[in-house]
């Protein structure tokens, strides 16, 4: 179905290591299965619609909801999950066609086949969430009903990377007794077919998850029940974790906890698990502000960001710089930012300015949101804003607000440069580049480039060889940095945090750094 062999072997990197501190993860079967596990979080869901999501909402998704496709672990190609195969029956990738595992249901008993996955896919384009993942969907014609298991979906356009996108939560497959067709479910409920169902949800409190005995998928449940805890803060997670409160931590460790229990976990009952990912972290330049709109002030800005000194500083070296929209470990990965500006440099940065006829200080409102990346958002933002500050060249404000407002505020235009985190839809270079240009995309912010969505993105996604479509991407990487619409500040790396007593950590992340729970048990041995 896919021609990977390049492509595999480097994400195979990221995919198979894994760095332990504390006591080790050696996986035994849990005698100990009916007992809940607790995972704490900085990172709650801002929607329970998966028609509205293209967020870390996803995480969620991915233990409660079922898709066609999805991730085994340690496996950097989807496979069947929902359905019992998926290929392509033409040779220009065009045609997409997928059989169901028979006798598949929702958690409510409902019957979940070809029309449910027909009705869950086409409400999110009816729906069309502004900054939603229909733009996931752009080469999606239509999808057609063949009979009761079997579902095929028409692209416009060739796209070998289609397989990938159905994997991803956003393509949850939804009860279309619950969900309606034209609009977004509103009860504050969650009617899944995944390995877990929701047995209460509290928002911005807690998510109580039990083993779906209905569940006929490729996850193979390790424990019976997961409770998700949502923290405001990183001090407060991590201090829940240390008081035995919670076992398991993802998203929410500041770079100082991270520290800490590499050199103290021993003695605090606490194991760390570090491994490789492709999240990384981006300023986005909002055309319409009078002064991010011209290109001589973002080039200013990316001359004179000094990240090695934000990862260090800042971030305690737990993340690395980043000069390119697609992180290390991908295809089409290039250095163009530090090729382009090199080292930070005032001086280089005042006579890009005045060569635009730009004398005076130029006011800028950095924002950036309170909850969702980490305590260490803050002080980054503050050390961007020193930078800027001290080549004498801008004037900054720092403003923030809570995930669920900042993000209908970036949609709505309203932030004149904000950041954004981004965890992979699916490792492919392509959900680096596609998401963030074109009229509809995940930014709220309309980028043209018509060398990028009409040539370089179609070109590449009519290649099955993922390895072979490095010059595509190093040619919109390059377009990017002409522009410098979109500044990569770093890579990041996923940090678990857990008791001692817990195994499973160092299979739990996704390829798209998603926490799979069913992963997680309690060890009967030591």
């Amino acid at each position: 179905m896919f021609k990977r062999d390049r492509y595999l072997r480097q994400m195979g990197a990221i995919a198979s290591i894994a760095l332990v501190a504390g006591c080790g993860l050696v996986s035994s079967d849990s005698s100990d299965e009916g007992k809940t596990i607790v995972v704490g979080t900085t990172s709650g869901p801002s929607t329970l619609d998966p028609a509205a999501s293209w967020d870390s909402s996803w995480e969620l998704f991915r233990n409660v909801h079922q898709t066609l496709l999805n991730f085994p672990a340690g496996a950097s190609e989807p496979e069947p999950d929902a359905a019992e195969k998926c290929q392509f029956t033409d040779s220009a990738s065009t045609v997409y066609s997928c059989e169901l595992r028979e006798g598949l249901q929702f958690s409510d008993g409902h019957k979940l086949d070809a029309k449910a996955v027909k009705h869950s896919i086409d409400r999110i384009k009816k729906i069309n969430v502004n900054g939603g993942p229909a733009g996931l969907l752009t080469t999606l014609s239509r999808v057609e009903v063949k009979n009761e298991r079997e579902v095929v979906f028409h692209l416009n356009q060739p796209d070998a990377t289609f397989p990938f996108v159905l994997s991803t939560p956003a393509m949850s497959i939804v009860d279309p007794e619950e969900y309606p067709a034209d609009e977004l479910r509103k009860d504050g409920k969650i009617t899944g077919a995944g390995p877990y169902r929701v047995a209460s949800y509290e928002d911005g409190k807690q998510a109580e998850l039990v083993r779906n005995d209905k569940y006929k998928g490729i996850a193979d449940l390790k424990n019976s029940a997961v409770t998700i805890r949502y923290y405001p803060g990183s001090s407060q997670v991590v201090d829940a974790l240390k008081k035995k409160q919670i076992d398991v931590i993802y998203r929410g460790l500041a770079a100082t906890d991270v520290v800490d229990i590499q050199n103290n976990g021993d003695d605090q009952g606490l194991q760390l698990v570090e491994s490789p990912t492709t999240e990384i972290s981006y300023l986005v330049f909002n055309p319409q502000d009078p002064w991010s709109k011209q290109p001589a002030v973002r080039k200013a800005v990316a001359q004179v960001i000094d990240r090695p000194a934000l990862a260090h500083n800042i971030y305690k070296d737990t993340v690395e710089p980043l000069y390119s929209m697609i992180p290390k470990g991908l295809v089409g990965h290039t250095t163009g930012f530090f090729d382009q500006f090199g080292e930070p440099s005032t001086a280089k940065a005042k006579k890009i300015l005045t060569n635009a006829g730009i004398t005076e200080r130029v006011p800028l409102t950095l924002w950036y949101t309170t909850d969702r990346y980490g305590s260490q958002t803050k002080p980054a933002f503050e050390e961007l804003k020193r930078q800027l500050e001290a080549s004498d060249l801008f004037t900054v404000k720092l403003k923030s607000r809570p995930w669920k407002t900042y993000a209908a505020g970036y949609q709505n235009g309203e932030y004149p440069v904000f950041g954004r985190g981004w965890n992979p839809d699916f490792p492919d270079a392509d959900n680096f580049i596609a998401p963030f240009v074109g009229e509809n995309n995940a930014l709220g912010t309309p980028y043209e480039t018509p060398e990028i969505t009409d040539e370089l993105i179609p070109e590449s996604r009519r290649e099955s060889d993922r390895g072979a479509v490095a010059a595509q991407f190093e040619r919109a990487e390059q377009i990017l940095v002409d522009d410098a619409r979109l500044l990569p500040l770093w890579q990041g790396k996923a940090f678990v945090a857990a008791n001692e007593e817990i195994s499973g950590a160092e299979k739990a992340i996704d390829p798209a750094t998603m926490m799979t729970m069913w992963e997680l048990s309690w060890k009967t041995s030591w």
